[in-house]
């Protein structure tokens, strides 16, 4: 990465006009404050977390949702629920250097993919939006709930606030209710309205034309991920933005090669100026 081009991708996270792209690699140096274990975040490392530390068949372990398909089949969709609570709502963990980091440039839309709240912790000091993914729930046409912060506390919401910045975690958050997109038929349904435009409110519609994004620690090696995130960036510019993937596979060089993403071989850790943990 040229001194350039991260002046490049810094001034633009700062103006808005590059929206960054969080997946579970931004969380590579979170620990438990307890015991030092890394936080499961990556699809495997959520998989035996959920089993208690032990490996599923290797058909389970292909992908996370997957994985807590079979668990809601064998137990209720709530066990995958309180496993997802208790994992990122009832936890502590470190602070992970890209949050703080985020919190420093504070960009004026943030897409986080992860379901930790650290995002969430890092604009707590100012007013902000919150959209929750949500999927498989009745009474609603919609996918996703609206909050607004204030006073340090969360306040359910009709509308977004444009002037205020934007938090979207679309596959959910234990804060300040947990909600989470999780399991294969939760995603099936996610990205079905996702598709149809009901996953995301009319005004990111709106805001997100002709925007670049730039995704910070996301492989793109798995079907589920790589539709959620390219209907999330519809309407982006062209060309769409960047990838920061180390040692990228020739399944992530066409792939971005075909949403019009622009590769950087290097780590988020490399952007930040911090030690790599990949």
């Amino acid at each position: 990465m040229t001194p350039e081009l991260r002046d490049k991708l810094i001034d633009g996270l700062k103006n808005g006009s590059i929206v960054p792209y969080l997946g579970p690699g931004v969380l590579a140096d979170v620990t438990n404050a307890a015991n030092g274990t890394p936080i499961p975040a990556d699809s495997n490392s959520l998989i035996l977390a959920m089993n208690d530390g032990r490996p599923m068949s290797p058909k389970l372990m292909y992908e996370f949702p997957r994985a807590a398909m079979n668990v809601e089949l064998k137990r209720g969709r709530s066990t995958v629920t309180r496993f997802l609570t208790r994992t990122y709502g009832d936890t502590l963990w470190t602070r992970g250097a890209v949050h703080d980091w985020i919190r420093a440039i504070h960009p004026p839309y943030v897409i986080d993919i992860n379901r930790d709240t650290q995002l969430q912790d890092s604009y707590a000091r100012l007013k902000h939006n919150l959209i929750v993914g949500i999927a498989r729930l009745g009474g609603t046409d919609f996918r996703y709930k609206l909050y607004y912060w204030d006073t340090g506390a969360y306040h359910k919401s009709d509308v977004i606030d444009p002037d205020l910045t934007i938090l979207f975690k679309p596959m959910g958050t234990p804060k300040p209710f947990p909600d989470y997109v999780a399991s294969d038929a939760d995603y099936v349904d996610y990205i079905t309205e996702l598709m149809g435009g009901f996953s995301i409110p009319p005004v990111v519609k709106a805001l997100r034309k002709g925007k670049q994004y730039l995704l910070m620690g996301l492989r793109l090696n798995r079907d589920t991920e790589r539709m959620v995130m390219s209907d999330i960036i519809y309407d982006a510019a062209q060309p769409a933005g960047w990838a920061l993937i180390q040692e990228p596979t020739d399944k992530e060089r066409r792939y971005c090669k075909k949403l019009g993403l622009e590769l950087i071989e290097s780590d988020v850790f490399e952007l930040i100026g911090a030690e790599s943990f990949a």
